[in-house]
């Protein structure tokens, strides 16, 4: 009789469990629909940051890295062989043009030059009693007192030793220049460096090394590239201003102005290997900010765009079409507007086309939004202005 009433009560016990199973996931799903839809009903308008489209004159300039170089360098050598007696220099230190820098054992050459004037003189003597010979002869051949071969004879001897002098003189020219590189001056102004002859030793014309290296630092140069592709631009640039472009620097590590030079060279061809071509500025250098060797960011000023519409870089936004930007109708909602960006720089986007001055756009908080969405403006950002250095940038190119 058990076996026969167990059944039925097991089914009874499926079933109910069953049931409970149903009530239970059609109240989570009731729950997470009421979840899912509260949210929406209570949605407002949406927080982002703002700022309005400027215009505005924006120095265009274009980045790279250079190396600081000597304006000038020359490495003083012996141009005649002999013993170092003395050194006028300390080595780290300025020097001018024209300053001794080392003096040379003379005696030698200035014993030949003592000889050289010797035999000028005794040639001269010569000379002087040719003439009077000559003098001589010439009255005596119109009195048929002498032959004409003896005048002939005695002019020839004259003008031999006429040349005799001015080969002397010549001697002597040589000797004087020869002694002069006894005394070694500064070819230029500059700082010299470390002294590689002491006083004492035989030095050589033929020495590699020389007797110490200047370099001029004040003006100074830098060298820089730039990818080819700027070509054109700074070529337009250069046909279109009156003066030269302007260079400004900055240190590796920070964005601290170092100096602010002209621009000097636009090598004549562009480097197939890297792609890139060289420039090269000028710089004043009193206090000494630039050292050659020193690795620094350099900015070649372009010029003024003039009146160009501005936005902050952040309200530029990017997809698969291009880029575009959420732009505040009046109504506070916004709208994706296609812009065509012409150059960002120092945190500013240059806009070409798609906005008007005194438009707002979206410049935080994108990633929330949609077309059409509700926005309260959270606080609007500032108005996009160059940055201090830019604007130095634009003020030098003037």
């Amino acid at each position: 009789m058990t076996p026969t009433l167990s059944k039925p009560r097991s089914t009874l016990l499926i079933t109910a469990a069953i049931l409970v199973l149903i009530g239970a996931a059609g109240w989570t799903m009731v729950h997470k629909a009421d979840a899912q839809t509260a949210p929406k009903a209570a949605a407002g308008p949406i927080s982002v940051s703002t700022a309005s489209v400027s215009q505005q004159d924006v120095p265009m300039y274009l980045s790279g890295v250079g190396t600081v170089t000597s304006n000038a360098s020359v490495t003083v050598k012996a141009r005649i062989d002999g013993q170092l007696d003395k050194v006028g220099f300390i080595e780290g230190q300025d020097v001018k043009a024209g300053q001794l820098l080392a003096q040379i054992d003379p005696r030698t050459l200035q014993a030949q030059l003592d000889q050289a004037v010797a035999q000028k003189a005794k040639d001269q003597a010569q000379l002087a009693n040719s003439r009077l010979d000559l003098q001589r002869y010439t009255t005596l051949v119109q009195q048929d007192a002498a032959t004409q071969q003896t005048l002939d004879a005695t002019r020839a001897q004259v003008t031999q030793l006429q040349a005799a002098v001015q080969a002397d003189e010549a001697q002597i020219n040589y000797a004087k220049v020869q002694l002069s590189f006894t005394r070694i001056l500064a070819p230029i102004s500059g700082r010299v460096g470390a002294r590689l002859v002491d006083p004492g030793n035989i030095v050589h014309a033929a020495d590699a090394n020389g007797l110490v290296v200047i370099n001029q630092i004040d003006p100074i140069a830098v060298v820089f590239t730039l990818p080819e592709e700027t070509f054109q631009s700074i070529n337009s640039a250069l046909r279109g201003s009156q003066k030269p472009l302007s260079v400004l620097t900055y240190a590796r590590n920070s964005s601290a102005l170092l100096a602010q030079g002209n621009l000097a060279l636009l090598n004549n061809q562009i480097d197939t290997s890297t792609g890139t071509v060289q420039l090269k500025g000028i710089f004043q250098n009193p206090s000494h900010v630039l050292w050659p060797g020193q690795y620094v960011n350099v900015r070649l000023v372009l010029g003024d765009r003039k009146q160009a519409l501005t936005v902050p870089a952040a309200a530029v936004q990017r997809s698969q079409d291009g880029t575009y930007a959420y732009v505040v109708n009046a109504d506070s909602t916004v709208k994706i507007q296609a812009i065509q960006v012409a150059n960002i720089q120092d945190g500013l986007a240059v806009i070409d086309k798609g906005l008007d001055a005194g438009q707002r756009v979206v410049v935080d908080g994108q990633y929330k939004l949609k077309p059409g969405a509700k926005i309260v403006d959270a606080g609007a950002a500032a108005s996009p202005a160059p940055a201090a250095a830019a604007e130095k940038a634009s003020k030098a190119g003037k």
